[in-house]
């Protein structure tokens, strides 16, 4: 989340020219960061035991999934319009570390989700 934060705040901060690019690479890093909290939010305050008629597992991810592949596209049109401006090359700079660090989760929670239904199905 820290690192969408800095992508968002270091393109957001710096002079661009090139006005779709830039507000497509901010419209995915704010998504982002809102559907990362409120997957937080969910599970701090455990609103996925209420409702139970949601695949809580699955939306999550799925969210991961998709806003990865959105981050990755966001962060390589960054780059590639970059122009040397320091700004925008720490933007997209965070913005693949954002993606590294998604796919990381991805696997993660894959693999304790795995782990967990292999362990519960034995017990």
């Amino acid at each position: 989340q820290i690192s969408l934060l800095v992508a968002f705040i270091s393109v957001n901060s710096s002079q661009w020219t090139d006005y779709t690019a830039y507000s497509y690479f901010q419209i995915v890093t704010l998504c982002d960061l809102v559907m990362i909290l409120f997957f937080y939010v969910v599970h701090i305050f455990r609103i996925y035991r209420l409702l139970t008629c949601i695949s809580w597992p699955l939306a999550e991810f799925l969210h991961y999934l998709i806003g990865t592949i959105l981050l990755l596209i966001a962060s390589i049109v960054a780059a590639s319009k970059s122009y040397n401006l320091t700004g925008l090359v720490a933007g997209a700079t965070f913005g693949f570390l954002a993606t590294i660090l998604c796919v990381l989760s991805i696997w993660s929670s894959y693999k304790v989700s795995c782990i967990t239904q292999s362990t519960g199905k034995y017990h």
